[in-house]
């Protein structure tokens, strides 16, 4: 399959044609029925004979470009519309009656605030257009109605507010919130391209609209990706600033499979700048080796390694509910437990060579032994709870 991507150096355009890239080369093998030949990358600096030769040649079109935020509100309507015309006349011109999609907007509804938007009318004029053309020739055509776009790589201090306020926060730079109250509906784009693979594959999905509210309808006239997220400004900044503090506090938030707040976080890593992709962490150290707190979390406790030197025996205590797991990964060692009132020890001789994890049981006295006369012990330590030295439930007794 030969694919056209139009804006293909925009935001949409370059996580599209990077992950259509990634399926052409075997390396994503999610979609073992999508086989794709050859990308063709169509964007301002392209030419008319590129569109031209691209038209003729294309078993699918992305239809992705168009003008947001232009200088004169006519641009609207020769970026949105006038190109749209010419791609379509081009493909016509070839007879290629390849499936065509494209990227419109909820602005296009004219509902609501966006009644006399310049950008609206001139994203339904392409739309109407579309539709014509699928009407004239029989292709297929699939319109995309999207909402804010956001995730990795979109242009902050542009047409996006999530990316300026991801961008402004990660590099400590000023926002304003005129409104927290205020609700977006989000569309990130790793869905997005998600979804333009179920479109390649012919099982896009589809829609109508009440408003500027998507309803999914297996009939709809218009197609769209089935997973958005909605959240108020407030709530957005309030995430943001998480992120931000978690070198800090160590506190990882939740960041459940597919939640709002995951894909939020990626997108914000996306924007740090290389001085705060690099952070120290605290260690704490005496003639014994290390013990450095790694990352923290409110309700699956916390993440440490410990550093034993040659010889040297750490833990000697116990804990009544507290719990945790020793995972040696470097050296070679002795870990004991005891139960409280008993003589009895149980023993595990650990080593990098073979990672294994054993569990610290809670109301047994424990401890962690560097048998080398060489090697420091490397041990990664996962603790229940984060530890609260007003109650830290430690109490020193040997094995």
């Amino acid at each position: 399959m030969k694919i056209l991507v139009t804006g293909a150096a925009g935001f949409v355009g370059r996580n599209l044609v990077e992950n259509l890239k990634n399926i052409r080369d075997g390396k994503n093998k999610t979609r073992p029925n999508l086989s794709i030949d050859e990308i063709f990358e169509y964007d301002l600096a392209s030419t008319q004979e590129e569109l031209d030769e691209y038209c003729r040649e294309a078993d699918f079109i992305f239809n992705l470009a168009g003008v947001n935020r232009p200088q004169n509100p006519e641009e609207f309507k020769q970026g949105n519309f006038g190109f749209a015309s010419l791609l379509l006349d081009t493909l016509k011109k070839h007879e290629n009656a390849a499936p065509v999609m494209l990227s419109s907007s909820i602005q296009a509804t004219l509902s609501g605030r966006f009644g006399t938007s310049e950008y609206g009318l001139s994203k339904k004029a392409g739309e109407d257009l579309f539709f014509q053309y699928a009407e004239e020739t029989g292709a297929k055509v699939l319109v995309y109605r999207f909402p804010n776009l956001v995730g990795k790589w979109v242009r902050p201090n542009y047409n996006s507010a999530v990316g300026t306020f991801c961008n402004n926060i990660a590099n400590d730079l000023p926002i304003t919130v005129n409104d927290p109250t205020v609700e977006l509906e989000m569309l990130f784009i790793d869905d997005l391209v998600e979804e333009m693979f179920d479109a390649l594959e012919g099982k896009e999905h589809h829609c109508e609209f009440e408003g500027v509210d998507t309803l999914q309808k297996e009939d709809g006239r218009f197609c769209c990706a089935p997973i958005t997220h909605k959240a108020t400004l407030g709530y957005i900044v309030e995430c943001l600033h998480r992120f931000h503090e978690q070198p800090k506090t160590l506190i990882m938030p939740a960041i459940p499979d597919g939640s709002f707040e995951k894909k939020l976080y990626s997108m914000y890593l996306s924007y740090l700048p290389k001085e705060k992709v690099l952070y120290d962490l605290k260690m704490s150290q005496d003639d014994r080796g290390s013990f450095t707190e790694l990352v923290k979390t409110l309700d699956h406790g916390q993440i440490s390694v410990n550093i034993s030197k040659p010889g040297v025996t750490k833990g000697e205590h116990w804990h009544n509910s507290k719990w945790e797991l020793f995972i040696v990964v470097s050296g070679h060692g002795l870990i004991q437990e005891r139960k409280i009132g008993s003589d009895e020890v149980i023993e595990f001789e650990v080593s990098g060579d073979k990672i294994q994890a054993v569990h610290m049981l809670p109301g047994y006295t424990h401890n962690i032994i560097n048998l080398s006369e060489t090697e420091n012990l490397v041990t990664v330590m996962w603790a229940n709870e984060i530890f609260d030295a007003e109650h830290p439930d430690t109490y020193r007794e040997t094995v």
